[in-house]
């Protein structure tokens, strides 16, 4: 296991850490949890020897092999497939020795060829790939090399790098920052069956609640352990800050603001199956009203002057690039839709599908190529793009941008301005040049929706946010009274703030009718679509003339053992899935035959009920879990038939 005891971290003349303990159990998926600058990522160098701590210990076990992906990829042209090979270092030396060790040396060819096959080395290829394909990468992209990817998927690269590594230790820092919803939700299934601890740092809450069973939260220059995923964890400090009072005036005001809110949306939600996966979102705000309060930040989007309706039409639109020698590359055709006065519309699609063209289209940031974009006159657009923060002066501070966009307003309507948006004090005059992506990015927003617009474009908005900013943006786009267009691959986002989706897909736009669990069935269906096509263009080109039947029954061979390969690690996950599904089974039957029985309601046996209940909560998202493992299993295997 990984024990702290008295471990204190500094950074500068900044105490991250004072004198705490704190442990891991192997096995364990630990999400690290804090704000901004709490000390996350120092945390993980630490963890990764990479400093040392000002006092206190932290023991891990010496046989253990850490495993992390690396931040910066230098540019080389090794093909995608061998730089993921690269990430297991042991493998790749056993390789290297044997290539250069003599044929006479018998004694220790034999050993070498020994220590590859325990070392899995000729199922490397296919594990790479598997990796590769679950992150998101065509299989004619495997051989590129690593400098013609971008720089988003060469992180893809780095984290399929890290996933490749053998280790009992992993240690992701924000792994879902460059993956869209596809990808991450095959990461989540990928960590569920990965068989050491992992240590993860993320704000996108959905997936951290899907992956961490323990939480270690920095709170005041301690780690806090709790029990349970990210909800748990928010639940159970919600509970502590009422039992301790913490600002309690404001926590109740701020409750009773966002009850009426979600009261008059549920009033309102037609739409039955997106608007009560909404409404669940809302409430959950209620019930965390004072980490809210107590974080400080309370961002208030202005109420737009005018909501003309329909604000935005494209008619036949075809968008997209003209490139520099006069021709045009078409991204989306024939794109007919409306954004109505107070749509609230999430933008779903894989990445490289177009949904930052079709924001840009929208923003009017890129000409249609065909077709007619109709604007309402009133028509007034909030536009936050990816590279939203690069076009900040650095050298400026936050009083000074929002000067600049309203000259003519005092000073101190702009600071109380700027205070909602978590820019307080000396803050407000400070060069933004050092401060952290977050807290750029909220300054961003807050000169995006200085104007009033009543249409507010969002592409990626969340992205370097901490977790109570993000919660913060939530409530602020929840309440807002414009129209939204919004793409995320933050979840909690999504759900709290849109009512319908659009998917951009093989260069169309459609709308979908359906909420987040029936956008995953559909990427799930489509891709099975995808492996069936490709299986047949194989058998296909099979059957051409000139095959050499010889090189083609190795081929079958060689592919029957590749897939018996990557069969048998599924199918021993299945088993003991279904293992587990059939002792959570049984003991939920005991417990449900225990909560029926009257007698369990009386006060003597109140610490009994009590125990039962919280069993039989914690069984239930147990069993819940096993069956949506189960359900994935049973899908990798049917792709590999």
């Amino acid at each position: 296991m990984i024990r702290a005891t008295g471990l204190t971290l500094r950074r500068g003349t900044k105490v991250l850490l004072d004198d705490t303990d704190f442990v891991v159990n192997p096995g364990e998926r630990v999400g690290i949890v804090g704000k901004n600058g709490a000390g996350k990522s120092t945390l993980f160098a630490l963890l990764q020897g990479r400093l040392d701590a000002d006092a206190g210990s932290l023991l891990i076990p010496a046989s253990w092999r850490i495993a992390s992906v690396e931040q910066e990829i230098s540019d080389n042209d090794m093909p995608a497939r061998e730089f993921v090979i690269d990430g297991d270092t042991h493998l790749r030396a056993l390789q290297a020795e044997r290539a250069v060790t003599p044929d006479g040396n018998g004694h220790r060819i034999a050993e070498l060829e020994s220590a590859l096959v325990e070392a899995d080395a000729w199922s490397a290829p296919s594990r790479a790939e598997q990796l590769l394909a679950g992150l998101g990468f065509a299989p004619d992209e495997w051989m590129n090399p690593v400098r013609s990817f971008s720089g988003g998927w060469q992180m893809r690269l780095a984290l399929a790098r890290a996933l490749m590594a053998p280790s009992e230790l992993l240690l992701l820092d924000e792994p879902t920052n460059h993956l869209d919803l596809d990808a991450m939700l095959w990461l989540e299934r990928w960590l569920a069956a990965y068989q050491g601890t992992v240590m993860l740092i993320s704000h996108d809450t959905e997936f951290l609640d899907a992956v961490a069973k323990v939480i270690l939260h920095f709170d005041q220059a301690k780690l806090v352990r709790y029990r349970g995923g990210y909800e748990d964890f928010l639940s159970q400090r919600a509970e502590r800050l009422r039992q301790s009072r913490i600002a309690w005036d404001r926590q109740t005001r701020e409750a009773a603001r966002l009850q009426s809110f979600i009261d008059r949306f549920k009033a309102k939600a037609t739409k039955a199956k997106q608007a009560q996966s909404r409404v669940k979102a809302l409430a959950r705000m209620e019930t965390l009203a004072p980490l809210h309060a107590e974080a400080g930040i309370d961002i208030r989007l202005p109420e737009p002057l005018s909501m003309p309706d329909p604000l935005l039409v494209l008619d036949e639109v075809s968008t997209g690039y003209r490139l520099p020698g006069g021709g045009e590359k078409t991204v989306l055709r024939d794109v007919r839709l409306m954004v109505r006065g107070g749509a609230r519309i999430g933008v779903l699609g894989v990445n490289g599908a177009g949904k930052s063209t079709l924001i840009k289209t929208l923003a009017e940031e890129l000409p249609a190529l065909a077709g007619e974009r109709r604007a309402s006159k009133g028509l007034v657009i909030g536009y936050f793009a990816q590279h939203q923060l690069d076009m900040l002066d650095p050298d400026a501070t936050p009083l000074q941008h929002l000067a600049r966009l309203a000259p003519e307003t005092r000073e101190q309507e702009l600071r109380n301005y700027l205070g909602g948006f978590g820019f307080s004090g000396d803050t407000v005059n400070s060069k933004i040049a050092p401060m952290s992506g977050g807290e750029k990015a909220r300054l961003a927003l807050s000169l995006i929706v200085w104007r009033k617009p009543n249409l507010l474009l969002l592409d990626e908005p969340s992205n370097h946010l901490d977790v109570d900013t993000r919660e913060a943006l939530a409530t602020a786009l929840a309440e807002f009274a414009g129209s939204v267009l919004l793409v995320s691959h933050d979840r909690h986002l999504l759900r709290t703030t849109v009512d319908d989706f659009w998917i951009v897909a093989d260069g169309k736009v459609t709308e979908f009718d359906g909420d987040l669990e029936d956008y995953r069935d559909w990427l799930a269906a489509r891709n099975a679509d995808a492996r069936s096509e490709a299986r047949l263009e194989q058998l296909a080109s099979a059957d051409a003339p000139a095959v050499d039947r010889k090189a083609q029954r190795r081929q079958e061979a060689e592919q029957r053992q590749r897939l018996s390969t990557l069969r048998r690690p599924l199918e021993t996950r299945l088993k003991n899935v279904e293992a587990d599904m059939e002792k959570t089974g049984a003991r939920l039957a005991a417990l449900d035959a225990l909560i029926a029985d009257p007698g369990l309601y009386s006060e003597e046996r109140r610490a009994e009920r009590l125990k039962a209940l919280e069993e039989h909560g914690e069984l239930s998202k147990r069993h819940a879990q096993l069956e949506e493992q189960w359900l994935s299993l049973q899908e990798e295997l049917e792709a590999l038939t």
